[in-house]
């Protein structure tokens, strides 16, 4: 009998199987070829129903942990039946299944006090729970596809969530009786006008776009770009005091999205702060590419991006040396930098600080469901054929990655509530996409992320020398938050020990931005502290000081040790590099859409 199971199990599975890669082919051939479909999009199609070709087939070869898990639901079916039967009786019952605290997709009264939207919104939240669970708790997968897995289990469930369409919200509904549906009307011109902003990349509007301008109420600290070339504008600040420090602040930012992250509203401005803090401070605008930048590789980025600017520095402000930070991506090429400039025996930086970057990409956070050479390959098919990664593209992808509150929440707030999104300067930042150069792009999902290359002694060549990591010597800090779900705090510890020279780790709370961007006057999130460096990270941590407030006192304390004496106020355009324009400069001004339609010469 079980003889017969199995062959029986055997037979459905490879028949759904050969089914499935017959719908694939023929997808393939009828979008593939079409041009409607780009690589990417089909290679993501394709891997997501590779993932629940899987979740399918574990269903089949395990019938008794289906069961099983079947019973449970049966069982919490149930009591949501009794729960429904208590209400209707007058009864005082509790909720079955109450959402999570940060849900907040069913927190309004509307879904708890008419009972048919209560028992929907707690039948959608067990069945949702159950699915989900049942996918953790596949046997056998390895850990990346389980993750991958709960990845597209969790995108079907979000999307199959009652407060995503009319007639299952009731707030929605309440709003539409009370406004005679000009909520709709409202909600149909908004999403027409999303769609005309990027009608071959839909993505939802996050903010009220019209309320921002760079170097208007955005990037309005005083400075002027002093250098510039294909890649990059440089740009010095105006001095805030009368003295400054001696040795120059250059900041690597990450060219994933735009510098002014560090610039935005004055009072929330790292780089404000900075300058009021008696710095000298430079910063990298780097290049919106579009297909004419399509050969420009990390080299480049190095070359023409990190080196150029540490010399376009000596040559403002006349001094040799100066310290580095590099945020994300910038602090992983600064580590590449450094690593390079030791095998060439020169030494400009005294010190190096990185801001969430990852040295070691062995755990690559959230990011990874997309890390795996199917997913690569398609990346790189369509790079090939556009030239660059369009930044819009990219936006939208991280959104997924916190689908509910960076998709579903606007979707369901600007279309069917027919609201616009509120003017929020953090999320006009996170629309205001970047593109990335084919060659850059493919070398770092393929050689860091995918195969992760960096961290092994001399594997990597740059600009015709190998790189070391250990061989650095110059004095690091790393900042890491401890809600980082794009830099995961542990991973970004484990570059830190593969870096060479004193290293001092530090942990802010919250994420990948609001602990970095958190300026003392909030006194929110706090930080830890432990100038020993265990080789465990849960030990490091264990053993850490935990302080209120900002980490941004505390690191510049820091960096006084490797800042010099004070000069007199350096202003820009007096040194050897004559003044090009005002900052923000035109680099930033560039939308993705605007450097995509550039043409390769």
């Amino acid at each position: 009998m079980l003889g017969l199971l199995e062959k029986t199990t055997a037979r459905l599975v490879n028949t759904f199987d050969s089914k499935v890669r017959e719908g694939q082919q023929q997808l393939e051939k009828l979008l593939g070829g079409s041009g409607v479909m780009d690589a990417a999009k089909l290679s993501t199609l394709t891997q997501m129903s590779d993932a629940y070709r899987a979740m399918a087939q574990d269903l089949l070869l395990n019938p008794l942990r289906f069961a099983s898990a079947e019973l449970d639901l049966a069982r919490k079916q149930a009591a949501l039946g009794a729960y429904t039967y208590g209400r209707l009786t007058g009864q005082e019952t509790k909720q079955v299944a109450p959402a999570e605290p940060d849900d907040r997709r069913f927190n309004a009264e509307e879904w708890h006090k008419q009972l048919p939207f209560d028992v929907l919104h707690q039948l959608y939240l067990i069945n949702s729970q159950a699915f989900l669970s049942w996918v953790e708790n596949m046997e056998g997968v390895p850990s990346k596809s389980r993750d991958q897995m709960l990845f597209y289990a969790r995108q079907l469930t979000s999307a199959l969530s009652p407060s995503n369409f009319l007639l299952t919200n009731p707030e929605v509904l309440k709003i539409t009786w009370e406004q005679k549906g000009m909520n709709l009307v409202d909600g149909g011109r908004q999403f027409i006008d999303d769609f005309r902003q990027n009608p071959s990349l839909f993505n939802v509007g996050m903010t009220d776009r019209s309320a921002f301008e760079v170097g208007v109420n955005l990037a309005t600290t005083p400075g002027k770009v002093v250098f510039q070339n294909d890649l990059i504008q440089l740009i010095q600040y105006t001095a805030a005091t009368e003295s400054v420090s001696k040795r120059p602040l250059l900041i690597v930012p990450p060219w994933i999205n735009k510098f002014y992250i560090l610039d935005l509203s004055a009072r929330n401005s790292f780089i404000q702060w900075l300058v009021n803090q008696g710095q000298t401070v430079f910063v990298v605008s780097w290049r919106n590419p579009g297909p004419d930048m399509r050969d420009k590789s990390w080299d480049d980025y190095m070359v023409e991006g990190a080196l150029a600017a540490m010399d376009a520095v000596t040559a403002a402000t006349d001094e040799e040396q100066m310290n580095l930070l590099g945020y994300c991506i910038g602090g992983t090429l600064l580590a590449s930098t450094l690593a390079w400039l030791k095998k060439k025996g020169r030494n400009p930086v005294v010190s190096a600080t990185y801001l969430t970057s990852i040295l070691d990409f062995s755990d690559p956070g959230s990011i990874g469901v997309f890390i795996n050479e199917h997913s690569i390959r398609g990346i790189e098919r369509m790079l090939e054929q556009k030239g660059y990664l369009d930044g819009r593209a990219m936006a939208f992808t991280f959104n997924l990655l916190r689908e509910n509150e960076l998709f579903w929440s606007f979707w369901t707030n600007n279309y069917l509530k027919g609201k616009k999104p509120a003017a929020f300067d953090l999320l006009y930042w996170n629309t205001d996409g970047t593109n990335l150069p084919a060659k850059m792009h493919s070398f770092y999902l393929r050689e860091m992320y995918l195969n992760n290359r960096l961290v092994e002694p001399d594997s990597l060549t740059m600009a015709g020398e190998t790189i070391n990591l250990s061989e650095i010597d110059v004095p690091s800090f790393f900042l890491s938050a401890r809600q980082d779900h794009i830099a995961k705090w542990k991973t970004t510890y484990k570059g830190a020990l593969v870096h060479g020279g004193d290293v001092r780790f530090v942990l802010s709370g919250s994420g990948h931005i609001a602990g970095v961007i958190n300026p003392p006057y909030k006194e929110k999130y706090g930080y830890w502290t432990n100038n020993t460096l265990s080789k465990d990270a849960d030990e490091w941590l264990e053993n850490a000081e935990q302080h209120p407030g900002s980490w941004w006192p505390h690191w510049l304390e820091w960096l006084q040790d490797y800042s010099g004496d004070s000069v007199a106020a350096r202003v820009p355009g007096d040194g050897k590099l004559a003044v090009i324009e005002d900052a923000p400069g035109s680099y930033v001004r560039v939308k993705a859409a605007e450097a995509a339609a550039k043409r390769a010469s």
